[in-house]
């Protein structure tokens, strides 16, 4: 059973990112503040809930939320910064656009840097834990899915409709033939023979 709160503020946000460990695509985080008597026993950690649940969650928590907030980088950020600072940017940004501004940041993982003066916290498999956290997770999932399907449609010998940018075996075999796009991040092992790779 997930719990609605960490610390005593009323006004508690949850942050998570998704997009992480993928090849290609922006890596996507969100945050969310739930009002306080916020109850529903579907949401879950969204790496543990079908596609269809997630689907059947966004809506209920974006008309449910006090304030939530989507951000996705760009691989040539990620390429720049690298994947975990990007993580964390990508979670500040959507923090930053919350209204009313939260009193405390509650964070999936263990690390993060502050955000102006708000107090934080970091909470591993919070996404497993704290409802903001969770559906935060649900949040970021869904709108990084619904943003590979639409680059699916430039690119679609990737797969990533299916793949979401992830390295599986096919979208290796893709890139192996058909080389890269402006949506791969040049700074990860694309190819497990990475030098062989004519970029």
């Amino acid at each position: 059973m997930l719990s609605l709160q960490f610390s005593n503020y009323n006004l508690e946000t949850g942050t998570d990112e998704a997009g992480r460990g993928c090849l290609a695509g922006p890596v996507t985080a969100a945050a969310v503040i739930l009002p306080a008597h916020f109850e529903n026993s579907m949401l879950n950690d969204s790496k543990q809930l079908s596609e269809k649940a997630r689907e059947k969650l966004r809506p209920i928590i974006e008309e449910q939320a006090v304030s939530f907030a989507v951000t996705h980088l760009e691989p040539l950020i990620i390429d720049e910064i690298n994947i975990l600072n990007a993580s964390i940017k990508a979670m500040q940004e959507s923090i930053l656009k919350l209204n009313p501004k939260p009193e405390y940041i509650i964070v999936d993982g263990n690390r993060f840097k502050p955000v102006l003066d708000i107090p934080y916290s970091c909470i591993v498999k919070g996404d497993a834990k704290f409802m903001s956290i969770a559906a935060a997770s649900v949040l970021a999932k869904t709108y990084r899915d619904d943003y590979m399907n639409r680059i699916h449609e430039e690119y679609p010998m990737y797969n990533w409709k299916q793949n979401k940018g992830y390295p599986t075996l096919e979208h290796r075999e893709a890139i192996r033939k058909y080389g890269v796009t402006k949506y791969h991040r040049m700074s990860f092992r694309l190819l497990p023979e990475q030098l062989k790779l004519d970029i």
